[in-house]
């Protein structure tokens, strides 16, 4: 068996990467529902568009947009 190359901050920096696209999105929702339930509009994007959402279920139209382009996880990207 050999011996694991990163040290333990490492992968405890790893571990935290992996998780937090999960984390965001709970935290995202949790605040969406806290936001609604108090009785305020919250503002979404929603394939190229920006939308207020108010509690009532209601959807205003803000803003046309450039949709999202796919990613993929874990793709590396050079910045110049």
């Amino acid at each position: 068996m050999s011996p694991n190359p990163l040290s333990s901050d490492d992968q405890r920096i790893e571990q935290l990467e992996s998780s937090f696209v999960a984390s965001s999105g709970t935290a995202f929702s949790n605040a969406y529902d806290l936001a609604i339930k108090a009785g305020l509009s919250v503002v979404v994007s929603d394939n190229g568009a920006i939308f207020e959402v108010f509690p009532d279920g209601q959807r205003r139209l803000i803003k046309t947009i450039t949709p999202p382009s796919p990613d993929q996880p874990g793709r590396k990207m050079k910045l110049l």
